[in-house]
């Protein structure tokens, strides 16, 4: 009878071994799991931590507490290495240094890999980010976040001009100068205080154009939102710049000499007037007639710059020393991108006026749909770089990437005459030629995260060109389907406006021109044109005849688009910034110890020269030499991969690389049944969208609980119309005057920006 037992109690040992060992094994990888979660976490608390506490800083920095600390602060780095400079570079730059430092490890290690997950827990609610406050005005369209930021800076910058006044007034008792009248002390008093805080707008005015760098991709803002940021910093530094030369001319301290020891007046006022000259020809009627004007003159800054660390010196300088430092490492990284001249696997005039330019890429290159380049052509200038949104998908191909330019200019004829001139040559030729044109690219910059593949529900609208990088999205998400990758968008509205019909054969340079039966089923496309200035199709059949693109050229300069960006190998990017800054910081103390003190230089104007030299140096030699090395790997990585002119270009169709179920699709008996994407065209004449009605009919397809994404690219008074009508529906749906059917949220983003 034991004999009989012992299966059994053999059975149930084994089996409470295994539960033991397969809880065991659980546990390990919840363990592991969590590890990354922890890091992850107190990264995000570090950099949070030392954010906030640099901005109170900043913010307080007016009242008496503050001073008396930043006082004591600077005290104790006096007879440092570093010295005073040096303090105050810990106190206000270098937080700005480590967050970007901090910025590196996270994005390396903790990319958003699984985008479309985290957005699914989310529940329906506004996004501050996307929730529209203002739609019209002199800010434009503005998200609640934004208007936040403007309310807050406003506020410090009155904060403290208020308060300076107040405490100027107080103190002119405590001063015995008999030359000078109390007003004349007063003015005075006030100029030298409020300099503080246009130093601190000078902070502020630099970070947004630094198109590669880390701290916008950590907060995932893209350069051509940045931009505004950078156009409203500098308004306000302007006006307050113009303030400031009022007070030069009252207090007459214009004709003061070039002092050794002190504010320096007379490069501070060169510094101003290359600052206001920026400005002036920065406003928009302005740039919109003179774009040349107002690009050459924004080299100005190099002036701007360098006179205003003449003007206040080293330890002052230090102040927005962070921002600048930023910028520089931005500025030299895009200058060692934009040497490479890249080959054009195709550029073409397309029978519609848009020109089509086709750039070879390296296959590593990681961008998203939604991104944009900046491109020089050096027959038309050498200095004028022009931005374009990418319109092909990065599952378009390894080795290609696409832009549509509308002509609209002098730098877009000359463009355009270039081409057509070899289309003419070869006319009845029906491959393309060899041509000549030097053209240069930057980036690709834009959002870190694809954003377009978090949300369910899209509405895309577009105006004129701005479908371009509509046509991205839409190939994006086409091939995502195909080859069964995540892909969260499953019902997607086009609603595009354009002048002519002919515009309308745009949609063929799509990768992906027809859908098969199995992308259908997982995805509802609408697509809905409307042609404003036409009331009846141009064929008396109606139908828009299909735009072939005339062969044009391609030009074989002997390389691809580089990839030295910042928004490119997160390794070398981090190697990058750090060698450059601890190559500053070791110059910086190496001139502060050996040459500095020995010498005893004391003229302000001087120091501040050698703060800027050595920043130099440290993104130009360390740094220089990590962009040199990174260069080489992509050079060794790239050597087993070239590209072929001939080969590339006689073989490049929308089609040449697509892979997966579509490529099956082609031809034979057992293709699977497709659709063409101008058969889902909907095209109305004579009228525009009606938003209202549309995104009615919209949300109600998409039921009460939906997050509608709503992506916007054309003119400011499309964005204005869009944005309004996603305020009103959100605001009703909240319970406003009138309330709402649909429960539906709609998130306002905008993919447009004007240079």
């Amino acid at each position: 009878m034991a004999h009989e037992r012992e299966p059994l109690l053999q059975q149930r040992q084994t089996g409470a071994a295994n539960a033991a060992s397969a809880k065991g094994s659980s546990s390990a990888p919840a363990t592991a799991a969590a590890l990354p979660s922890l890091a992850r976490t107190v990264l995000k608390f570090l950099m949070w931590a030392v954010f906030l506490t640099w901005a109170a800083g900043i913010f307080l920095y007016p009242t008496k507490p503050v001073q008396a600390v930043f006082s004591k602060w600077v005290r104790l780095t006096k007879e440092s290495m570093f010295g005073i400079a040096g303090g105050i570079f810990l106190a206000f730059s270098a937080p700005i240094l480590i967050i970007a430092l901090l910025a590196y490890v996270y994005i390396s290690f903790f990319q958003s890999e699984h985008v479309v997950e985290k957005k699914k827990l989310r529940s329906l609610s506004f996004r501050l980010w996307t929730f529209p406050v203002l739609v019209d005005g002199p800010f434009g369209v503005v998200s609640a976040v934004e208007f936040i930021g403007i309310v807050l800076f406003i506020t410090f910058v009155f904060y403290s001009m208020t308060y300076y006044a107040v405490e100027s007034v107080s103190l002119v008792s405590k001063f015995d100068l008999p030359s000078m009248t109390e007003s004349e002390l007063i003015l005075d008093v006030i100029g030298a205080r409020l300099g503080a805080v246009g130093l601190f707008c000078m902070l502020f005015l630099f970070l947004p154009v630094a198109r590669g760098s880390v701290l916008l991709r950590l907060i995932d803002i893209p350069f051509e939102h940045a931009t505004r940021y950078h156009v409203w910093l500098g308004h306000l530094a302007s006006h307050y710049g113009s303030l400031y030369i009022a007070w030069l001319v009252l207090c007459d301290l214009m004709m003061r000499e070039w002092k050794e020891v002190g504010v320096a007046n007379l490069p501070g006022v060169i510094s101003l007037s290359a600052g206001l000259l920026m400005w002036v020809t920065s406003l928009h009627p302005v740039r919109k007639r003179f774009f040349e004007l107002f690009f050459y003159t924004h080299q100005l800054y190099v002036v701007f710059i360098v006179f205003l660390a003449f003007h206040v010196g080293d330890f002052i300088f230090s102040i927005f020393a962070g921002a600048v430092f930023l910028f520089m490492l931005d500025r030299f990284l895009r200058f060692w991108q934009s040497r490479a001249k890249v080959d054009i696997i195709s550029a073409a005039c397309r029978p519609c006026g848009t020109v089509e330019l086709v750039f070879s890429k390296p296959p590593g290159l990681r961008y998203n749909a939604l991104s944009f380049i900046f491109i020089q052509v050096r027959e038309l200038s050498f200095l004028q770089w022009h931005p374009f949104s990418v319109s092909s998908s990065p599952m378009d191909g390894r080795y290609h990437m696409s832009v549509l330019i509308k002509v609209l200019g002098t730098w877009t004829e000359k463009l355009r005459n270039i081409i057509t001139d070899v289309q003419e040559k070869n006319r009845g030729d029906s491959e393309l030629q060899c041509g000549r044109m030097t053209a240069c690219v930057e980036g690709p910059y834009g959002h870190e995260s694809p954003y377009h593949l978090m949300y369910e529900n899209l509405i895309l609208v577009a105006g004129g060109i701005g479908i371009s990088p509509f046509l991205a999205i839409l190939s994006d998400i086409i091939h995502r389907i195909e080859e069964g990758k995540q892909c969260m968008p499953k019902n997607v509205l086009v609603l595009w406006s354009v002048k002519k019909s002919k515009e309308l054969s745009l949609l063929s340079a799509v990768d992906a021109q027809t859908i098969s039966s199995s992308v259908s089923d997982k995805l509802q496309l609408d697509m809905q044109a409307f042609v404003t200035q036409e009331s009846l199709p141009p064929l008396e059949d109606g139908i828009v005849v299909d735009d072939q693109k005339v062969p044009g050229m391609f030009v074989k300069n002997g390389t691809t688009m580089s990839g030295l960006v910042g928004t490119g190998d997160n390794f070398w990017a981090a190697a990058y910034f750090v060698a450059s800054t601890l190559g500053f910081l070791l110059a910086y103390t190496l001139v502060h110890v050996y040459y500095v003190k020995p010498h005893n230089v004391v003229a302000w104007w001087y120091r501040g020269l050698l703060f800027m030299l050595c920043m130099v140096a440290g993104v130009a030699l360390p740094g220089g030499l990590v962009v040199l090395l990174w260069h080489v790997s992509e050079k060794q990585r790239l050597e087993g991969d070239k590209w072929d002119a001939v080969t590339a270009t006689a073989s490049h169709s929308p089609h040449a690389e697509q892979t997966g179920p579509a490529a099956a699709a082609g031809g034979g008996d057992d293709a699977v049944p497709s659709v063409s994407l101008a058969a889902l065209r909907t095209t109305r004449y004579g009228c525009r969208p009606n938003f209202e009605a549309e995104f009615a009919a919209f949300a109600e397809r998409a039921g009460d609980a939906a997050d509608v994404g709503v992506l916007v690219c054309g003119p400011q008074g499309l964005q204005t119309s869009v944005a309004r009508e996603c305020r009103e529906r959100n605001l009703r749906r909240g319970g406003g005057a009138e309330k709402s059917r649909s429960g539906a949220v709609f998130h306002f983003n905008s993919h447009s920006f004007d240079l």
